[in-house]
């Protein structure tokens, strides 16, 4: 099949896959909102739109499942979790497929995010073990003082195009097995994944009698559904990932009800690159974490800090594999660098760049790649931008593969531009000094939620807490500990005597 030809066939591609992952034709063909493939720009489905009253009805068709999960035992809320592992293992291939034809990633990249998925199920299953409380220290003799987890309500979920799938995974695994009821509101640019995810539940639960109906649900639809979300007094957590924007609309209404808010918001990531560095490796690293999902990575490399010693030896192997890499169709093996989701992020690229030019920017790439059969769909070369100081357009995170480039004397100062923007997501140094790799990751160094050594800022594993700082929101998802934003903390204190001895040496006789 050639390249025309595989790009011509987005839309019936879609239908094949969407059949082989057992969603309902009625969800994809017959609604509202066309869907459209940034690979070609071409509708490949329509889904339907819920309403701000449809989704208030499935949040109280949640709530009332919450009401009987938290009752069943944590292990056996493990199980359904292993269950949709089983299904997510069994569809990898043509999930990862869905998401490349839907958010345009390349094959590795697409279907490494279902193996998130399938990684944080794994997790979740164990953590349904592990939900532990502590036995705490009282002054009061005849007395034992604890902490106890339960579950919180129902988790609302809104997620964006870049990890259409894997995200709601973070969230949906951890909040299932605390006792959670989750619904999730997918991009609207990428809904047939969540379509997709959402039928693989399904068939998990049919195979798990004690999971009650409306444990899971997606609403599709525009701002007035996230509002629904945002606004449900019987949805006490909203995690939302998305632009800083977004997060400053949802922030303050879920404060005004008391409700968390997990939010993972932008992301203008650095890395800085030592004397001492393997330039073999920091080349990889960053030309990965710059150019991997064309840019479009919530910790994707944005900012490159290289010192005055080694640029001279390090910017042109830099130039060169950026002139080289492969742009196109990411269905095609030995593509790199897939379309950016549409042709506003082109445009917002652009704009840019052209603030980028005016501060004294010197540009490479950043032009249009034009497509056979694909007018309409948004591929362009990244950009390397060298720049004398970290400018204003610098210190703005756009989501595309635009990498500024600045050189720097002192590591100290290095730090600060690198703390110096107002998102502190992840951050990444590369030196073989141990005094500079420890330094970089004090109290003293960077200031994100993410700080690496010796590998870029992007490509996080589960097994830690994923999110950032400042106006990345402070969210933390996935590993660690990151389960307790899903449950209620309570303190338990017993008195197992027969006196009323009260705290701080209090007397109150009657």
């Amino acid at each position: 099949m050639n390249l025309q030809t595989k790009i011509a066939s987005a839309a019936s591609e879609a239908a094949a896959v969407l059949e082989r992952l057992g969603v309902r034709q009625a969800l994809w063909s017959a609604g509202n909102r066309p869907v459209r493939s940034p690979i070609t720009g071409e509708v490949i489905a329509h889904v339907q739109d819920v309403d701000a009253e449809a989704a208030r009805t499935a949040i109280e068709a949640a709530h009332a499942a919450y009401l009987a999960w938290r009752d069943v035992p944590a292990p056996r809320r493990g199980e359904l979790v292993r269950l949709l592992g089983e299904e997510l293992r069994r569809i990898k291939t043509d999930l990862g497929r869905l998401v490349t034809l839907e958010a345009g990633k390349i094959g590795s990249e697409a279907e490494g995010e279902v193996q998130e998925m399938i990684d944080i199920c794994d997790y979740a299953v164990g953590l349904s073990r592990q939900l532990f409380g502590l036995t705490l220290a009282t002054e009061r003799p005849e007395h034992r003082m604890m902490e106890t987890w339960h579950p919180l309500g129902v988790a609302g979920v809104i997620t964006a195009f870049n990890f259409p799938v894997a995200v709601w995974s973070w969230n949906a695994a951890l909040a299932l097995v605390c006792g959670d009821a989750v619904v999730w509101k997918p991009s609207e640019k990428t809904p047939l994944t969540a379509l997709a995810v959402q039928a693989a539940f399904e068939r998990a639960v049919a195979r798990f009698p004690e999971a009650p109906e409306g444990l899971s649900a997606v609403i599709v639809g525009d701002r007035e559904v996230g509002e629904a979300l945002v606004e449900h007094p019987k949805v006490p957590l909203v995690s939302a990932t998305g632009s800083c924007a977004m997060g400053r609309a949802v922030a303050p209404r879920l404060a005004a009800r008391f409700a968390r808010a997990l939010l993972e918001l932008g992301g203008n990531n650095a890395a800085i690159i030592c004397p001492s560095a393997d330039l073999d490796l920091a080349l990889r690293g960053v030309a990965f974490a710059a150019m991997g999902t064309a840019g479009q990575r919530c910790t994707s490399l944005r900012r490159l800090f290289v010192h005055e010693s080694v640029y001279g030896a390090f910017a042109p192997r830099l130039k060169a594999a950026y002139a080289s890499v492969a742009v196109g169709d990411p269905r095609v093996a030995g593509t790199l660098v897939g379309p950016l989701i549409d042709l506003a992020a082109f445009e917002a690229m652009q704009r840019a760049l052209g603030e980028a030019r005016k501060a004294g920017g010197q540009v490479a790439g950043g032009d249009r790649v034009e497509m056979a059969g694909g007018a309409t769909a948004a591929y362009v070369r990244p950009a390397l931008v060298e720049m004398p100081s970290q400018a204003e357009i610098v210190r703005k995170e756009t989501f595309a593969p635009i990498l500024y480039v600045m050189r720097y004397s002192d590591l100290a100062e290095a730090i600060r531009l690198n703390n110096d923007v107002p998102q502190g997501l992840s951050s990444s140094i590369f030196t073989n000094d141990v005094r500079e790799a420890e330094l970089f990751t004090s109290a003293r160094g960077s200031d994100c939620g993410i700080a690496n050594v010796n590998i870029g800022p992007s490509g996080a594993e589960i097994g830690g807490a994923f999110g950032g700082e400042k106006e990345t929101g402070g969210g933390r998802e996935a590993g660690s500990d990151a389960w307790k934003a899903y449950m209620r903390r309570a303190t338990n204190t017993v008195n197992y005597g027969r006196t009323l001895p009260l705290a701080q040496g209090v007397k109150f006789e009657i």
